[in-house]
């Protein structure tokens, strides 16, 4: 069982026309039973942290912890290193999501936020786990993995670029 907290601390975040926080609530423990089942990770008790922000926020978190001064979609910091495969620990650690990131991407890559959301939070995830695509070997191994749980989810993959001119073929 994963307990999941959701900070909401940008007010972008906002949402009451969908049901305000229970709905990333509820996307995030699909997400986290996509990926669990998809690892065949045994079941335990472990909490994840997901903190919803903003580029302002996200810029000052990424230029201080992976000196990137510029905003990103998501961050990841694991409560404890673990290798691909092994075992999670009681607490996986933290995702941070910044709004306008993730709104600005979707809409260049023509999908939905809510699916581009499910992404995010999958490769977040996915870093707490252990995987990483710091070379061309683990890219392929992690977004291989991302394809397969986000399926599970009925998300198309998010690696198919989608542009006005593929709509005629």
């Amino acid at each position: 069982m994963i307990t999941i907290d959701i900070l909401t601390e940008s007010p972008l975040w906002d949402t009451p026309e969908k049901g305000g926080s229970e709905i990333y609530e509820s996307l995030a423990e699909a997400c986290a039973e996509a990926v669990w089942q998809q690892l065949a990770l045994p079941k335990m008790v472990t909490e994840l942290s997901i903190v919803l922000t903003d580029d302002a926020s996200i810029r000052e978190i990424n230029a201080q912890w992976r000196n990137k001064d510029k905003p990103t979609n998501v961050l990841s910091f694991p409560a404890f290193e673990i290798a691909a495969g092994d075992k999670p620990g009681p607490m996986l650690g933290d995702i941070i999501i910044a709004r306008e990131t993730v709104e600005r991407e979707a809409v260049d890559e023509q999908k939905s936020f809510d699916q581009h959301l499910h992404h995010m939070i999958v490769h977040g995830l996915l870093h707490l786990l252990g995987y990483d695509h710091e070379d061309e070997e683990e890219a392929e191994e992690m977004e291989a993995l991302e394809r397969k749980i986000l399926l599970t989810l009925a998300i198309p993959d998010p690696y198919t670029i989608h542009s006005p001119d593929n709509e005629n073929d």
